[in-house]
Formats: structure tokens, C-alpha cells, sequence
């Protein structure tokens, strides 16, 4: 009567898999800061963001990372404090605005939470 075979199985102890998620999470995060760069917004801290209603506000925007709005690649979805209402909101050019909505953008500020 035969033995039955040994199939060979690797016990990993997930630092593996740790190192690449982290490698990944990282790359994700050069990336959206490279495309901001490149695109000529902001790469962080307090951004002017549009949300589809056409309404400007400021947010702290801090690439790869998201308390208060949920992150769909270059776009997020989170409150507009101006008609109270959630909706995609992406980066405003600042060289794209007129002093008139600079000004309209800093007075009307999301929760200060990242």
C-alpha cells in the first residue's frame, strides 16, 4: 500500500504580504500626489475642492489618506457645507479661480477633521 503524497505547503508569517500591502499603499499615495503635482493643484493641506452642484469650499485634503469622505481615486464623496448636501467633490485649480471665489472657497469650510 502506497503512502499518500506530501504536498508541500509555505507557512507564511505575513510579513510578506505586509511589506506589499505597504509597497502598494505607498505607491498609491506617490502616485496621487504626482498626478496633483503635474495637474498643477495642491498637494495637501487646505484645498479649494468643487462639488457637482458648482459649489466651492475648502477642505483639508491629504493624499492617501481620508477621515470624513469616502476616496474614489482622483474624486471623494463627502458633505458640502454650503447647501449641506453630499456629493463628489474634486480639486480646484487655484490659478483656475477668480479672487471672488478664493474668497467664497475660505469662507465656506468642511468639519476640520483629515
Amino acid at each position: 500500500m502506497r503512502k499518500p503524497e506530501r504536498t508541500s505547503q509555505k507557512h507564511t508569517t505575513g510579513r510578506g504580504d505586509r511589506r506589499r500591502t505597504v509597497v502598494i499603499i505607498a505607491a498609491a499615495v506617490l502616485a496621487e500626489m504626482a498626478v496633483l503635482a503635474l495637474r498643477g493643484y495642491r498637494i495637501g493641506g487646505n484645498v479649494v475642492v468643487r462639488c457637482r452642484r458648482g459649489h466651492l469650499f475648502t477642505t483639508i485634503w491629504v493624499p492617501g489618506a481620508s477621515l470624513k469622505s469616502l476616496r474614489l481615486g482622483w474624486w471623494r464623496f463627502q458633505h458640502c457645507p454650503v447647501a449641506r448636501h453630499w456629493s463628489i467633490v474634486s480639486p480646484v485649480r487655484d490659478s483656475d479661480l477668480t479672487e471672488e471665489q478664493r474668497r467664497i472657497a475660505r469662507e465656506n469650510k468642511d468639519i476640520r477633521v483629515p
